[in-house]
């Protein structure tokens, strides 16, 4: 677990989107000159991080809020890789403001969408 030592207490990220990109989990856009690609994964980031964040969001399946946000990506045509990824880049977010204001994670109930 040395990625926890190179994240420390998260006080040299100044955002989740630091972190997350720092693990690998932010998309990148591919462009050569003025041609732009669209964005994918990247391939660098912290290898370890990045795989204790996506162990973190299969394991996270079982709660009830990463279920419905995982559902919500498999129902947008996302696959289940895909869907994984996006529940690990959110996970990110929800550590990095564990860090940041030194508290444990709290589950939440999903809250239902007005239809």
């Amino acid at each position: 677990m040395d990625w926890i030592f190179s994240v420390g207490d998260g006080t040299g990220l100044p955002t989740a989107a630091h972190l997350a990109s720092y693990a690998g989990l932010a998309p990148a856009a591919r462009s050569s000159g003025t041609s732009i690609h669209g964005k994918h994964a990247p391939r660098g980031g912290n290898r370890q991080l990045k795989r204790a964040m996506f162990l973190s969001a299969f394991t996270a399946l079982h709660d009830p809020a990463s279920r419905t946000y995982y559902d919500k990506c498999r129902a947008r045509g996302k696959t289940h890789t895909q869907a994984l990824l996006r529940l690990a880049r959110q996970r990110i977010s929800v550590l990095f403001a564990m860090l940041r204001d030194g508290t444990f994670y709290e589950s939440r109930v999903p809250q239902a969408t007005a239809a």
